[in-house]
């Protein structure tokens, strides 16, 4: 039977299909959120590059799998990037080339047991060395990791306390790259259920070892979504729809309002009238009010996205400044030379400034809280330092406004789950357009989501927990698990490459003699 490489005659249509197999992961995340399908979503694109020719195209095949990958869970900046978006994809595909190698060396023919072992621990890590190359803000930032498909799973959330999302796609590949062996290589089959045994073992002992977020106190936050208002006197219109909006929560008891990202539009010095708009509404609810203030600074240059904390007195003085913008939608990376995007896309025309440091906040009657703004929420580096710092509530204002009628407010909502259950803290995820989301300290889901077609205001009842996740205290272990892996198996092969180049070459075999009666004989015979 001839194998789908060999059917594949022209390398563009090989091409073609590794790309659709790398999409298919994405079919796991929201919107379609089939979580159970990551588990074998990587099986086509594996059994595709092991029957690759040659090294190299195996690499193509992981360039156009990873190229697939990128561009289908970003495909909602197509309307605003355009043609951009596919060279975005093309970048960060490239970084799947050398799990596409990989994959080939590993399993390409019919590998040895050992070969197959090996595929169990080095592609799984191979994969988590892409994830980390790509998730630096620069690039985009870990939007889209593939342990992030998991958010809806009790028991992936428990190991997410453990090792983060990072030990979560370790896993997830971990389990495709033995159901591609079981599937495709029906020799190494045996290796192939051991390691999926192993994996079984390691994860039932993870989970019945690691520490349950126990709640110890409760606190009541409200989420004030205004959804979409635009035109050219948009902000003034949301404000006034935000404010009639919070005014609904008075006698509701909430402990804490807040808005979205970019909520108020005007710099609050320059207009004192919205700082006493703001104290009224504090002081009608009994509760401070974070808003989230884009606008121009007034005591420094720049635009800044600020997180800024309003109580009955007006602005307390606590406020955080974004740190990591959203390549191209905040700043265009090396504008002089990058900045013909804004030509053919809605890049930002100005970049934004940063901020220095995280904060974290004292919202009143002991309550402490780490804000975030945006896709900060998609990097976990961030929300394990405020739970660090001692917050007791992890917020994320956001506004995915944009991509309304996308994938996109469904995935950043699910990133509240991942980061609440890796700190063990509550995440409150609260946007000016949907889908906004609550999550208890075991990533569990907390009251309903906020669609993307709501105007309203919501107080939650959020349980509070004090304990100190695997995860917290240990930080990206699984990572530089992987790279020790990585590390070690590069020195085993060029080890063995060594002993190869060594190995004598076998002498040429000495001519049989010849008896008298012409029959070969041995010689000295």
């Amino acid at each position: 039977m001839k194998t789908l490489g060999h059917r594949l005659v022209s390398p563009w249509r090989r091409s073609a299909v590794a790309a659709v197999a790398g999409a298919l992961p994405v079919l796991a995340f929201p919107a379609p959120s089939l979580w159970w399908f990551a588990y074998v979503a990587l099986v086509p694109w594996i059994a595709l590059a092991r029957t690759a020719p040659t090294g190299r195209r195996a690499a193509l095949d992981g360039w156009w799998g990873g190229f697939g990958f990128m561009l289908a869970m970003h495909h909602w900046l197509l309307p605003n990037l355009h043609v951009f978006t596919f060279v975005l994809a093309a970048l960060l595909g490239a970084l799947w080339a050398p799990w596409g190698w990989l994959v080939r060396r590993l399993l390409g023919g019919v590998p040895s047991r050992g070969r197959v072992a090996a595929a169990l621990v080095v592609l799984p890590s191979a994969w988590l060395a892409a994830e980390l190359v790509r998730s630096w803000e620069a690039l985009g930032g870990p939007w889209g990791v593939l342990g992030a498909s998991q958010w809806q799973v009790p028991a992936a959330l428990r190991l997410a306390s453990v090792g983060g999302m990072w030990l979560l796609s370790f896993l997830i590949v971990l389990l495709n790259v033995a159901v591609a062996v079981l599937l495709v290589v029906r020799r190494a089959r045996v290796p192939a259920v051991a390691g999926l045994a192993a994996a079984g073992v390691v994860t039932s002992v993870v989970w019945v070892g690691a520490p349950v977020a126990q709640a110890d106190g409760r606190t009541r936050i409200a989420v004030v979504q205004p959804g979409v208002v635009s035109g050219p006197d948009g902000p003034d219109r949301r404000f006034d729809l935000e404010e009639r909006l919070t005014h609904r929560l008075a006698g509701q008891g909430a402990d804490l309002v807040v808005w979205g990202e970019s909520s108020v539009g005007f710099d609050l010095d320059t207009r004192p009238d919205l700082a006493r708009r703001l104290a009224a509404l504090s002081r009608a609810t009994g509760a401070a009010i974070l808003v989230n203030v884009d606008a121009r600074r007034s005591d420094r240059p720049g635009i800044h996205k600020s997180s800024v904390l309003v109580g009955p007195d007006g602005p307390t003085g606590e406020r955080y400044d974004k740190m990591r913008l959203v390549p191209f939608g905040e700043y265009v990376p090396a504008r002089s030379l990058l900045g013909w995007a804004t030509s053919v896309g809605e890049a930002a025309g100005e970049d934004r400034r940063r901020g220095t440091e995280q904060v974290v906040m004292d919202a009143g009657g002991g309550l402490r809280i780490g804000p975030m703004v945006c896709f900060e929420s998609a990097f976990p580096d961030m929300s394990r330092n405020l739970a660090e710092d001692g917050a007791d509530v992890l917020l994320a204002q956001s506004s995915t406004s944009t991509f309304q009628q996308s994938w996109a407010p469904g995935q950043h909502a699910s990133l509240a789950a991942l980061r609440a259950a890796e700190t063990g803290r509550p995440m409150v995820h609260a946007t000016l357009t949907g889908v906004s989301a609550v999550h208890g300290p075991d990533g569990g889901r907390i009251g309903p989501w906020l669609g993307t077609d709501t105007s309203t205001a919501r107080v939650y009842d959020v349980p509070l927990a004090h304990g100190t996740t695997p995860y917290v205290r240990f930080g990206d272990w699984p990572l530089h698990a992987a790279l020790l892996v990585l590390a070690a198996w590069g020195v085993t092969e060029g080890v063995r490459a060594v002993r190869l180049r060594r190995r004598p070459a076998p002498g040429p075999h000495a001519p049989r003699a010849r008896t008298a009666h012409g029959s070969p004989g041995r010689p000295g015979h």
